[in-house]
């Protein structure tokens, strides 16, 4: 088995597994908390460009896994179907 078909697996295996409430809110600040705190303020580069690396993975993760962020503000506005873009122009 290969890196790319392990990797195919875990996410298969992670779109069958049901959700918790406020996974993604959690994982965003996992993710903030990386970016802010350890990429801002380590000395070490290696270190930065890791907990970067690993922030912005998390960070994109709470945006776009199996529903993401734009899922929790669809139904904050109390919405179902697309999100709608106000166009001022």
């Amino acid at each position: 088995m290969n890196i790319g078909s392990r990797i195919e697996a875990v996410k298969k295996m992670d779109a069958r597994r049901p959700g918790f409430p406020g996974e993604h809110l959690a994982v965003l600040g996992a993710g903030l908390l990386l970016l802010l705190l350890t990429a801002g303020r380590s000395r070490s580069l290696p270190r930065r460009v890791l907990a970067g690396a690993a922030g912005g993975a998390l960070v994109g993760r709470a945006a776009s896994g199996t529903g993401g962020l734009a899922r929790v503000a669809r139904m904050m506005q109390g919405g179902r179907g697309s999100v709608r873009v106000h166009r001022s122009i």
